[in-house]
């Protein structure tokens, strides 16, 4: 197979993690924010939730062109429960407090879309986090870093003193998993060529 021709690519994020992850692989993105209700529907598992809403962004976003757009949504689980992102401080601590010297899931969702073709899928990562005292988690809280993230950590900041193991696509904790939305891409028929997408022939 040959590739010819750069495929414009749009980003439904206002994530700069996301944007800086397409820039570390060669993938120049316009970013448009996608406005979309993160609301969990009653009965909702989590797997189709952080779907729903991926597939939902790359929706929002309008393109004049045969753009790829790509939308991601992350979230984490621990005990059934859904975590998004922390209301306030208090609800930070509470997080990292539920999630502390244990095991989570982290759940990320990709999607896809380039005219009205769609392609998503769902990245898995189990994260482990050390010991922590109260103090530890109120002076990480105070950090700030918590405050716009899923489950109120970041794993490439002040975060990553915490983890312990990883196991799974560690990109997909940071809130998009490279290697799976380049088989995504190939899907709708632009292939990643490292570097800008391009038109598959």
């Amino acid at each position: 197979m040959t590739t010819q021709g750069t495929v414009p690519v749009v980003l439904a994020s206002q994530s700069p993690r996301r944007r800086d992850l397409l820039a570390l692989v060669g993938i120049p993105a316009e970013c448009r924010p996608a406005d979309v209700d993160e609301s969990v529907m009653e009965g909702e598992a989590p797997e189709g939730y952080v779907e729903r809403l991926a597939l939902a962004k790359a929706a929002a976003v309008a393109t004049a062109t045969d753009a790829l757009v790509i939308a991601a949504d992350t979230t984490v689980v621990v005990d059934g429960e859904i975590l998004g992102k922390p209301e306030d401080e208090a609800d930070a601590r509470r997080m990292v407090r539920l999630l502390a010297g244990r095991s989570h899931t982290v759940l990320t969702a990709v999607a896809v879309r380039r005219g009205d073709a769609v392609a998503s899928a769902v990245e898995r990562v189990e994260v482990t986090f050390r010991q922590l005292d109260d103090r530890e988690i109120a002076e990480y809280v105070a950090t700030g870093e918590p405050m716009d993230k899923a489950g109120s950590y970041g794993i490439q900041g002040y975060g990553a003193t915490i983890v312990t193991r990883v196991e799974g696509d560690y990109f997909a904790v940071m809130g998009l998993p490279l290697a799976r939305l380049v088989l995504l891409m190939r899907q709708l028929g632009a292939d990643y060529a490292f570097g800008a997408p391009r038109e598959q022939v």
